[in-house]
């Protein structure tokens, strides 16, 4: 579920609710009772972690390599 950013008109308060993506968004302020509005976030960034992403990276097995090429029919 994500989270969305809101920010009340009149008190300026910005916060973050918690909410399934089907709920329709909350339209008063928790803090005063004000109108707010939702507003556009950034979304989250992928963070690559590690080897393995490209086939350069990955170092497979001599057995492997051998099953494959016997399963492709190269030689």
């Amino acid at each position: 579920m994500p989270t969305y950013d809101y920010e009340c008109a009149k008190c300026h308060n910005v916060f973050e609710l918690f909410q399934n993506i089907k709920d329709k968004h909350i339209t008063k302020c928790p803090a005063c009772g004000g109108k707010v509005k939702r507003l556009i976030g950034s979304s989250a960034g992928i963070i690559y972690k590690g080897s393995g992403f490209y086939t350069t990276d990955y170092n497979r097995s001599s057995t492997y390599k051998e099953a494959a090429k016997k399963e492709s029919g190269t030689k």
